[in-house]
């Protein structure tokens, strides 16, 4: 018989797991749901389900009611086939428990890695939940939360080779080929394959040996990129997906127009402010001199972060590694009878955590939400007082047809709930409408001179608007468009007057 204590090594998780398991749970049996604040979500299950259907990806969109079809860079479509592999199998539950993984396995290997590079474990939890709170902010169920672990993933094997060597460079060019048939967010790995490359080369300034040394690992380095740069072409859209990222940057109206691509407010997400000043902080406290590597990280993606609220997060996944370094500096250097007796703990923590355990804990969590998910015993669903439900309820019900203005927050919702019955006039796909198409939208809910002509140009017929805006309240105004619908969340109007 096995002995009590023997047994309570199973019984008593190591952090990693807890992390693991605490976030996984919480994430899928919330109602409503987090993950589903936003309806691209939506959008990307439909997606998914016609690339399943057709078994291919498109090139134009069929989404919505513009004609001739406009070209579509679907640069998510593994994503959202995956997506709709889980929504078939659960509905939303099994969307919801595909993202609430992703984001439990990825902070659970950021724990793990910067355990790996010898942050004490109390360090490496702080700095974990640091970044997991900073992060919080685009929790959605949508495919960048692939980036993120990719990004974790792939930042600790170029940590790893440069703290240690070795060959887990190589590892990089397969997951770079999954990665650019994920999302658009593989641009991160190409910057953190610069970054580490531009640090081994501001190496080469050192003594011989070092400068022998730093030019073996650039070179391998440099075959790594090149082999990444070769897996990146691997994709539906070959070359022209590369050039994805700085075309969607490159459109200083959509940068300047959409609310993710907007810079922070000074007093916007409290939790980056206090990661940025910390960082400084601690870089200016810290008598260690500052690698190459790590600065370029920090000036790079703080820059990133800087400009665009949706960057944050990134920010936060690269730096944990320099924070947790920059903190364990301090916590060895001193602290007085306090700082040692954290150190003792820490070093017991530690003790648990190397334990050579199984994922029990983590396989029984998944398998409780798993059977959650398929079984029905926990239903995931957009919450009706954030999306159009039951507006779209009244629309099908009711069979209005014509050509509808929607919302873009409400394009991707009109998408899940009723393609191919209704097809939108905008929605989460910005980049694709372009320039062009979102300034008509903007001049028409601001109802600038000309505004009515723009909808009679594209032949609108009835409306879907927020209830509570200046457009729909600006619309109740009108004697041309009648109130058929309203609720809390959603005006439907209809055109009565005939067009000119």
């Amino acid at each position: 018989m096995k002995s009590p204590r023997h047994l309570t090594r199973y019984l008593v998780p190591p952090i990693a797991d807890l992390l693991l398991v605490t976030l996984l749970c919480a994430l899928f049996f919330t109602s409503p749901s987090p993950l589903l604040l936003d309806g691209d979500t939506g959008f990307h299950i439909r997606a998914g389900e016609e690339i399943l259907r057709t078994r291919a990806v498109p090139r134009f969109d069929i989404f919505s009611q513009h004609a001739p079809a406009l070209p579509w860079t679907a640069h998510e479509w593994l994503a959202e086939a995956v997506m709709a592999l889980s929504h078939q199998a659960a509905g939303m539950s099994g969307v919801v428990a595909l993202y609430a993984l992703l984001l439990a396995v990825t902070f659970r290997l950021l724990f793990r890695a910067l355990v790996s590079y010898r942050a004490g474990i109390l360090t490496a939890t702080a700095v974990t939940l640091a970044t997991l709170v900073c992060s919080q902010m685009h929790w959605l169920a949508r495919p960048h939360l692939f980036t993120f672990l990719f990004l974790v993933v792939f930042h600790h094997r170029l940590e790893s080779w440069r703290r240690e060597g070795g060959r887990s460079l190589w590892l990089l060019p397969p997951l770079m080929l999954l990665w650019v048939n994920l999302h658009g967010g593989f641009a991160a790995g190409f910057l953190l394959l610069a970054a580490y490359l531009a640090g081994t080369a501001a190496g080469m300034a050192g003594g011989t040996g070092d400068r022998r040394a730093a030019r073996k690992k650039g070179g391998e380095l440099g075959a790594v990129l090149l082999a990444c740069l070769v897996a990146a072409l691997v994709n539906p859209y070959g070359w022209r997906l590369l050039l994805f990222p700085l075309r969607l940057v490159s459109d200083r109206y959509l940068m300047d127009h959409v609310a993710e691509f907007l810079p922070p407010s000074i007093h916007g997400w409290l939790p980056f402010n206090c990661l940025l000043l910390l960082l400084i902080a601690l870089f200016a406290l810290s008598p260690k001199k500052t690698e190459p590597t790590e600065l370029l990280l920090v000036l790079g993606f703080g820059y990133m972060a800087l400009t665009s609220v949706r960057y944050i997060p990134l920010f936060g996944l690269v730096t944990a590694p320099v924070l947790a370094a920059r903190l364990g500096e301090l916590g060895r250097e001193g602290g007085g009878r306090c700082g040692r007796a954290l150190r003792e703990v820490s070093v017991r923590l530690g003790r648990l955590e190397r334990r050579p355990l199984p994922p029990l804990w983590g396989a029984v969590a998944l398998a409780v939400v798993t059977a959650a998910a398929t079984g029905g015993l926990f239903h995931h669903a957009f919450d009706r007082r954030l999306m159009p439900v039951d507006a779209c309820e009244f629309v099908l019900r009711t069979g209005i047809k014509g050509r509808v203005f929607n919302s873009d927050e409400f394009g991707d919702y009109l998408i899940y709930r009723g393609y191919p019955d209704c097809r939108v006039f905008i929605d989460g796909r910005l980049d694709m409408y372009g320039a062009r198409r979102l300034r008509e939208y903007n001049e028409i809910i601001a109802f600038r001179p000309g505004w009515d002509q723009v909808l009679e140009r594209y032949g609108i017929t009835w409306i879907m608007f927020e209830a509570d805006s200046d457009f729909a309240r600006f619309l109740q105004q009108r004697s041309e468009w009648r109130l058929v619908y309203s609720d809390q969340v959603a005006k439907v109007f209809e055109k009565t007057a005939v067009p000119r």
